[in-house]
């Protein structure tokens, strides 16, 4: 699976082209932000922790409609509202760890790169978050990488990170 983010003026879009399940729309992405927009750090954090029931896990699962993203079809969408189902209880954890270490480690790597002042209450520091040193590295490593990429676009330019787990592999998949 490949996740495409294109750069807009103040927003972004996110694409996402999978060889499993129906084809998905695109949508515009939450959270602006000038070098780490909020669905790149889920995709980042999630594919650094292993998330595999957090946002792009699910995607790539292919295994139910919960309402993040929505097939392009017209009646594929149809179909995908009537077996809308809720996460599982492992998949809402891997969601609210994914929601923490998005907000969490931009905040922290905005602190590092000196684009944040430091600040007790938020996001605090690294060592009384409970976040794993060599996670966090590897987090910060792979935004550095994004940031200058995304930085240098111009609007309507795009960056694609692939998903590095495999597809088609939820355990409730619809047939």
């Amino acid at each position: 699976m490949d996740v495409t983010f294109t750069k807009l003026r103040g927003r972004y879009e996110v694409r996402v082209d999978r060889t499993v399940g129906p084809a998905l729309a695109p949508r515009n992405g939450p959270g602006w932000h000038d070098a780490v927009p909020h669905d790149v750090a889920h995709l980042i954090s999630e594919s650094e922790a292993g998330l595999r029931g957090a946002v792009f896990g699910r995607l790539a699962a292919a295994d139910g409609d919960d309402g993040m993203f929505w097939p392009a079809d017209p009646a594929a969408r149809r179909k995908s509202l009537r077996n809308r189902r809720a996460p599982t209880p492992e998949e809402s954890a891997d969601m609210e760890l994914s929601e923490r270490l998005a907000s969490l480690t931009v905040a922290f790597w905005e602190v590092a790169r000196g684009r944040r002042t430091p600040d007790p209450a938020w996001p605090g520091s690294i060592e009384d978050s409970g976040v794993d040193r060599d996670l966090l590295d590897r987090i910060f490593a792979r935004y550095d990488e994004f940031a200058a990429r995304w930085e240098a676009l111009p609007a309507g330019g795009s960056v694609t990170i692939p998903w590095p787990f495999p597809e088609g592999s939820g355990r409730r998949r619809r047939r």
